[in-house]
């Protein structure tokens, strides 16, 4: 069973949120906090797999809280809830290590997937933001957040690897990349990860920026 913890600062939401995830019978939900001080005491005793993580809440905003978990528990995995107008703080959580990205609103059988997908060490971003996402990877990559990759990684990577990773960089989800590639949605998931152990990077954003970087680069 995956231990999510919410995190918003509207209890409608959280409590919502706890109702639907409990009656899947797939998911504990380890706590449903307000604010980010509440989150990190929560993490610290309860230790989630997953934190749903509000970008904005007071005391302590998401992309702090980003921050000081994944320095602290870079185990957990971030999914970040956020409004369509965030850019900012977004990149930020992104930056720190944030694995998804989705939108306030998602359906909830969506949001249940979302959460399988970033448990079993996979990105989540929303496909009705992924242009806006692609516009912050390559924020990232021309503000020097750049990844070092050893040159004989970048040769262990097969023809259909490199198809991949181009799509990444094109800010496509796995369904997309999928029926652009003529593969099955697990087919993908595989490749990426595979890709990830190659080059030692630490999750899909990273590989984005990589792939972005290595764009502007030629």
């Amino acid at each position: 069973m995956i231990k999510v913890l919410i995190a918003d600062d509207q209890q409608l939401i959280r409590e919502s949120l706890k109702l639907f995830l409990e009656s899947t019978g797939e998911f504990s939900v380890t706590a449903a906090v307000g604010d980010g001080i509440e989150v990190l005491d929560s993490v610290k005793n309860e230790q989630p797999d997953i934190i749903l993580m509000d970008i904005r809440m007071p005391k302590l905003d998401g992309v702090q809280c980003t921050k000081q978990i994944k320095e602290s528990y870079p185990s957990v995995k971030i999914i970040i809830l956020t409004t369509f107008d965030d850019d900012e703080y977004v990149y930020n959580a992104l930056r720190f290590g944030a694995s998804g990205y989705l939108l306030k609103g998602i359906a909830l059988d969506e949001l249940k997937n979302a959460i399988k997908t970033v448990y079993v060490g996979q990105a989540m971003i929303n496909p009705d933001i992924a242009s806006k996402v692609l516009q912050l990877f390559c924020k990232m990559a021309n503000e020097g957040n750049n990844m070092v990759i050893n040159n004989s990684d970048c040769e262990s990577l097969t023809e259909t690897e490199w198809k991949i990773i181009r799509q990444i960089e094109k800010g496509l989800s796995n369904k997309e990349i999928a029926k652009t590639l003529f593969l099955s949605e697990g087919t993908v998931r595989n490749y990426i990860s595979t890709i990830l152990d190659k080059l030692e990077l630490r999750d899909r954003t990273q590989l984005a920026i990589w792939a972005v970087q290595m764009s502007l680069s030629i």
